[in-house]
């Protein structure tokens, strides 16, 4: 896994929009994301406050959030594991791609907490990553990244939504 580290203090508001790395067409071929084993998994994505309030507004399809605001998963319709309230299993789409969570738009790179730093780590179970982790294009949007996410907007975001500072 690669590291880099922002001090606590360092972090700071998150925009809409993160500029993606991974075609969406390679993104719906691969059938890994937006399952999960169990019910309460880490992986579930947490909402932003904003995030929740823009959903109810646009009238999403109806979905559960547990306390801490992580999206709470549908049984698979096969029996195998749980999915996001979200994904389409039949279309292997997200309803919601458009206005899907910072979290989801930040995949497989994720915010993580340790000993009160933060650092950007990126999910190594991604194939396109696996393949890719150690190109040019990789190298410079994980530099985009960490320019993104250290910028004063993304730094108050992250202040004022702490339940997307996870340990993974």
């Amino acid at each position: 896994m690669y590291y880099y580290a922002w001090e606590r203090d360092e972090i700071r508001q998150c925009s809409k929009m993160i500029k993606q790395l991974i075609p969406e067409e390679v993104c719906v071929k691969c059938q890994g994301c937006c399952r999960f084993k169990e019910y309460n998994s880490a992986w579930l994505p947490c909402l932003l406050e904003e995030e929740i309030q823009d959903l109810l507004d646009r009238k999403m399809p109806p979905a559960s959030l547990s306390l801490d605001k992580k999206i709470q998963p549908l049984p698979h319709p096969q029996g195998e594991g749980f999915i996001c309230a979200f994904f389409d299993i039949h279309e292997n789409k997200c309803k919601i791609y458009v206005f899907r969570p910072f979290e989801c738009q930040l995949y497989p790179f994720l915010i993580n907490l340790r000993e009160k730093r933060i650092i950007l780590t990126v999910d190594l179970n991604c194939p396109y990553i696996r393949e890719n982790l150690k190109s040019q294009e990789c190298k410079e949007y994980i530099d985009y990244l960490v320019a993104f996410l250290n910028s004063p907007a993304q730094i108050r975001l992250l202040k004022n939504n702490p339940q997307i500072l996870q340990a993974y």
